[in-house]
């Protein structure tokens, strides 16, 4: 598999969540992790990632979700959710969709400073009555904040899960769909671990960057 990433990311923390997307282009998704080859990373950055398996494993916390910025994007084939606040409706509402989550194995491809890149398996079981259980492999893009990035307690600016090779253009009525809900899911949980980031709903919310298509890095 050949893969070509835009990973040119800004330095200056204050920039919002939008401005730190990665551009993925590859010749197919063949993104099935192989554990024994991925990167070892250092003690703050397996934190990072352990915190970010567990998320996947629907198991949020609060400290978990503030592993994220305010002013975050989460973009996968699903949610485009562009601020944290948003972002805590997503994972705490997990377990309304599914009666499992399972991390299945991952592998870490790419450590530079600003960004973490890896393979991830999850399987995901439904609730009845539907009890189906689907395996998906995706390309995990964690772009992180330059003002925490060497720190303890590192914070993701960024977050992409793109599932097979087509990157997202960000429009269509499936790209509405997935704004929509993120937008609106968190108003609607009154789960007291939400409410915690309620003050970041005003955080983020920069117009969204369209793309000609999946597989080019040009902007429109």
């Amino acid at each position: 598999m050949s893969t070509e990433t835009s990973s040119t990311l800004p330095t200056d923390s204050s920039l919002p969540g939008k401005a730190f997307e990665v551009r993925n282009v590859s010749t197919n998704d063949d993104w099935k992790p192989d554990p024994s080859k991925s990167i070892p990373l250092p003690p703050n950055r397996q934190r990072l990632m352990d915190d970010v398996i567990a998320l996947y494993s629907m198991q949020p916390t609060v400290e978990r979700v503030k592993r994220y910025t305010a002013d975050c994007v989460y973009d996968d084939q699903f949610v485009y959710a562009n601020n944290r606040y948003k972002m805590a409706g997503q994972w705490f509402g997990l377990p309304k969709l599914f009666k499992a989550s399972k991390n299945e194995g991952y592998e870490v491809v790419r450590n530079d400073p600003g960004l973490i890149q890896f393979k991830n398996e999850q399987t995901w079981t439904f609730l009845p009555p539907v009890t189906k259980s689907v395996t998906i492999n995706a390309l995990v893009s964690l772009s992180l904040d330059p003002a925490t990035k060497d720190s303890d307690f590192i914070q993701i600016k960024y977050h992409k899960d793109q599932a097979n090779e087509k990157d997202y253009s960000h429009k269509g009525i499936g790209f509405w769909f997935k704004k929509w809900q993120a937008d609106h899911v968190s108003d609607w949980m009154s789960m007291p671990e939400v409410k915690q980031f309620e003050g970041d709903r005003n955080a983020g919310n920069e117009d969204v960057s369209y793309y000609k298509d999946g597989k080019a890095f040009e902007k429109e």
